[in-house]
């Protein structure tokens, strides 16, 4: 029987015998994957295709009694730790190499409760998993805008996407979660139980524990929804963008449009000569089943100029949040740089057309999200998560296939963001910063010493570190 050797948190190489890996494999419910494990490969296979790591080994858990097996564990061995839900996050924070992968992946139930209007969901759950479950009862929680996202980390970092502005972040409707600490200790985190733990939670990312389960509050969404694409030529972009962000000033809270500038894919209804082409697609949606009163209520951006396709109408809100999974399927390379802005000036507007007409790929992108109603009306210290001032946020997804790409696509974000930093806010939304981005002050501004010390509470040593690390503190 030979040693196993695993690295530990601050990078280093640490023996254990094989008998104590083998504890702790007959100890848990789910199977303990080694490299030399059949499964390991997919278990360690995520979205982002350019995070290639190696975890010494895989926990995937069956419950929240393997977690906190997992993580005492880890704590006791001063193992390098990471958690994988969905893994989707774009930093690839979900793997490490060396140490202990607590997989969550296996963990994917939805629980509804259509009378409180609450849904109790696993943190393995992806997006798709919880729109299916809710909209069986007409009801949704505000997240994300593709469906193989991973609720955890999307919810961690905050969470935004099309009911934003009606309903909130997705932080904002959650009511409680289930958090294996760094101590191995199982807390319930609510407003009434462990409140500054909730507080940290709802933002603070990773940091402070392993979420096994998550409380949300829902909302009567669907199961039909007035959405869609409107898709308007590149020239005339600039002023194409100016109206779009007047219009955007006269929506209801319902109401949502955003705005991409990218090469267009072959959509059915847009002309061949346009496929390939860079345009400007918004995509639209108002949260209600009365197509008139929709129209109406978006008719600020439906009436925006003469678009080359346009495709809306009702359609199921679930088919809506999947609408661009095409566009981000895994196996490709993903680099993403982002900024928050409180308007946009005539000078963004500028340099976001003129990035937009060199893009390196025909998958990359500059969206520009709209926030705003709801999302605006939460104090800034209300959760761990700060940016309610913010209005647009941007992120440049730079996509590729090979690594031959690596370099112009990089640099073209980065130069993007570089580019546009002068008209920010100077925060960033946590979920969009990559592994070589220092930037963890930036995702939490004024609430950053309050998580330092919390930091220092539940996890003193730092055991949950490969996230966008908040260093304890007091």
């Amino acid at each position: 029987m030979g040693d196993v050797t695993l690295r530990t948190a601050d990078r280093r190489e640490t023996i254990l015998s094989q008998q104590a890996v083998d504890d702790l494999a007959a100890r848990l419910r789910g199977p303990l994957l080694t490299p030399q494990s059949l499964g390991y490969d997919e278990a360690r296979t995520i979205w982002n295709a350019m995070i290639d790591r190696r975890p010494g080994l895989i926990a995937r858990c069956a419950g929240a009694a393997d977690v906190m097996q997992a993580v005492r564990f880890a704590r006791e061995n001063g193992l390098l730790v990471s958690v994988r839900g969905g893994g989707h996050n774009i930093a690839g924070n979900s793997l490490c190499d060396g140490g202990l992968l607590i997989d969550l992946g296996a963990l994917r139930f939805v629980h509804v409760d259509p009378v409180s209007r609450t849904a109790r969901v696993a943190p393995g759950a992806t997006l798709g998993d919880l729109d299916r479950e809710t909209q069986a009862f007409g009801l949704a929680v505000p997240v994300g805008i593709n469906s193989t996202t991973g609720i955890a980390g999307l919810t961690l970092g905050g969470g935004f996407g099309w009911l934003t502005r009606k309903y909130g972040l997705t932080v904002d409707n959650l009511l409680g979660a289930d958090v294996v600490t760094a101590d191995g200790r199982f807390l319930r985190a609510s407003a009434d139980e462990n409140a500054d733990l909730f507080w940290a939670i709802r933002g603070g990312g990773g940091n402070f524990g392993v979420v096994t389960s998550f409380t949300f509050r829902l909302h009567p969404v669907g199961p039909m929804v007035f959405a869609g694409l409107v898709v308007h030529p590149f020239a005339g972009a600039g002023d194409l963008m100016r109206r779009y962000r007047d219009a955007t000033a006269a929506l209801p809270d319902e109401a949502t449009a955003w705005a991409v500038l990218r090469k267009a894919p072959p959509l059915p209804f847009l002309p061949p000569d346009v496929h390939g082409k860079e345009v400007v697609v918004m995509p639209v949606i108002c949260a209600g089943d009365d197509e008139a009163a929709a129209r109406k209520a978006l008719e600020p951006v439906l009436s925006l100029g003469t678009p080359v396709g346009e495709h809306v109408g009702l359609m199921p809100y679930a088919a809506w949040q999947a609408a661009f999974d095409p566009l981000l399927v895994p196996g490709a390379r993903n680099y993403w740089k982002s900024q928050n802005f409180t308007g946009l000036e005539d000078g963004l507007i500028d340099v976001l057309v003129e990035e937009a007409a060199r893009l390196p790929s025909d998958q990359c992108e500059i969206f520009v999200g709209l926030l705003g109603a709801a999302a605006n009306r939460v104090p800034a210290d209300a959760t761990a998560y700060p940016h309610r001032d913010a209005l647009f946020v941007m992120n440049v997804h730079a996509r590729w296939n090979t690594p031959q790409e690596d370099s112009a696509c990089i640099q073209w974000a980065r130069g993007v963001s570089d580019r546009t930093a002068a008209y920010a806010t100077g925060g960033v939304y946590v979920n969009f910063v990559t592994d070589d981005e220092q930037r963890v002050q930036a995702a939490y501004g004024p609430n950053y010493e309050r998580l330092r010390a919390l930091k220092a509470t539940y996890d003193p040593t730092n055991l949950f570190c490969v996230n966008q690390n908040i260093a304890p503190g007091g």
